[in-house]
């Protein structure tokens, strides 16, 4: 499973001398495995229908979101917000994730509390099913492409805004963002699959530099909504350039 955001993702458990079988970070999102409740169930909890209504205000909004839903349609994989979207109950420490088994985004709705936050795990998730679309990405088995695709959500959806990061407290001049970018690749590795920090920063580093110099369908690093909305100008532009050769 493809991972949204960790705040303190557990490390990976071991049983005796040898780790427990590897879940893929389905623990993480117990929803996932039981019955789905009807609507009108549903409709009754406050978390679930919040959890909705910022869902589409990011979909018709967000740039980031209107421009990797805009390439994931043109790259064959048109995304639907009832089929390819479900907001669930999680564990505490995550804001959502990507389910390669099903192509389905999930969205913790006991945790994304505010829109600004919203907005980002939706663009992380959106960068998580662009590479599941465009790519053989082995989700499950291969930590390298994991890593890949987890570098370019973190450089690419905002995770790494210089006020994202002051509000974690924290700072840094030259370097930062591919620091932060860095870190936090690792901390989603962890989270979602019970593999050692050696193992997650090694599978980062040998892929970080051509990971992280993999800007589509940006084009560049978006560091704020102005950024991105230039990018989806240029995205359309391109589009129109490319129909008319």
């Amino acid at each position: 499973m493809g991972h949204g955001e960790a705040d303190s993702p557990p490390a990976a458990e071991k049983k005796g001398a040898e780790e427990e079988e590897d879940d893929f970070g389905y623990r993480l999102f117990p929803d996932r495995n039981k019955k789905p409740q009807s609507f009108l169930v549903r409709s009754l909890f406050t978390f679930h229908n919040k959890c909705q209504l910022m869902l589409r205000l990011t979909l018709e909004t967000n740039p980031y979101a209107r421009l990797l839903l805009e390439a994931l349609k043109q790259s064959g994989c048109t995304v639907f917000h009832d089929r390819h979207f479900s907001c669930e109950n999680c564990d505490g420490c995550v804001g959502g994730g990507f389910d390669a088994a099903t192509s389905q985004i999930v969205l913790c709705q006991n945790n994304i509390r505010r829109q600004s936050h919203m907005n980002r795990v939706v663009t992380h998730e959106l960068i998580h099913a662009f590479d599941h679309c465009r790519a053989h990405v082995d989700w499950f088995k291969n930590v390298k492409h994991l890593a890949c695709s987890e570098i370019r959500a973190a450089n690419l959806s905002g995770d790494c805004t210089l006020m994202n990061e002051i509000a974690r407290f924290k700072f840094g001049l030259k370097g930062h963002h591919q620091t932060c970018v860095r870190d936090r690749a690792i901390r989603s590795i962890l989270a979602v699959r019970k593999v050692s920090k050696e193992t997650a920063e090694k599978a980062v580093d040998e892929v970080f530099d051509a990971c992280f110099n993999d800007l589509e369908p940006f084009g560049r690093i978006p560091h704020s909504k102005a950024d991105a909305k230039r990018a989806y100008r240029d995205f359309q532009n391109r589009d129109r350039y490319t129909a008319n050769l």
